[in-house]
């Protein structure tokens, strides 16, 4: 495959051109999802650079989310990510589903706890209340996405511990068909974070790499809190977007 050529007599950094050339490639199709990059060594000869300018600029691509690196495999051309924005309150599969995409969950935990701390307070429930809790992998075209841990208080859906939810796609379904419960709104919160080395071996990935962290606490149209949710999603496959509006505009609307 032929690159531009880096100009050595440009101001910029030699690592930034590297890493604009392996982008635009990416961008316009010559690099392709999955694909795998050469070796470090390799990209250096080609294009007449240090291996420690190689290693600069694939370090700003994987912060990106552009690329992967797997070790004792290498470096991939990272899937595009999935993207969320403003949207209804859909479950996981009803969103995958809408992308084209396959939904596929493998339950990790389910189980009856008790309330206490964060969760009593969010869900407004007395301390030792039982909770149902469902810990899920997430996967979409067999990929891992993610790992969601949902929280549910017992009182409003008495007998959800005993749903086989490895055959269940879906929590929001049940919740709706069984026992009358649908979501009206929800508040979330997002943050990053590296994934600890159990969340990366679910998912599929190294440890420390980047992750999208959330919780939401969804709640009927009474406001009374339905579910709490903690996700932890791989970085380079899940990407929020949000479409903010001027006080101006909005004042028209």
């Amino acid at each position: 495959m032929r690159y531009p050529a880096i100009d050595r007599n440009k101001p910029t950094p030699l690592y930034h051109q590297l890493k604009c050339i392996l982008e635009d490639s990416i961008r316009d199709g010559r690099l392709k999802p999955k694909e795998q990059l050469l070796a470090e060594s390799l990209l250096a000869k080609q294009h007449g650079v240090s291996k420690a300018t190689v290693r600069q600029a694939l370090g700003e691509l994987e912060r990106e989310g552009c690329i992967v690196r797997i070790q004792g495999r290498g470096t991939f051309i990272a899937e595009s990510p999935i993207d969320f924005g403003p949207s209804h309150l859909d479950s996981f599969t009803v969103q995958m589903e809408a992308r084209g995409m396959k939904p596929e969950s493998r339950v990790l935990e389910q189980a009856v706890m008790a309330a206490d701390g964060e969760l009593a307070e969010s869900l407004n429930l007395q301390e030792g209340s039982p909770i149902f809790r469902l810990k899920r992998l997430r996967l979409a075209d067999g990929r891992p996405m993610g790992i969601q841990t949902a929280h549910v208080p017992l009182g409003l859906a008495p007998g959800l511990e005993h749903r086989d939810f490895g055959k269940v796609k879906s929590l929001y379904d049940v919740l709706a068909r069984s026992h009358g419960l649908h979501p009206a709104r929800a508040q979330e919160t997002y943050f990053a974070a590296a994934l600890d080395p159990h969340e990366a071996r679910l998912l599929e990935t190294e440890p420390g790499a980047p992750a999208l962290v959330s919780r939401q606490l969804t709640l009927l149209e009474s406001g009374i809190p339905m579910e709490l949710v903690f996700s932890v999603m791989r970085g380079d496959r899940y990407r929020v977007v949000l479409e903010h509006t001027s006080g101006q505009a909005a004042r028209k609307v």
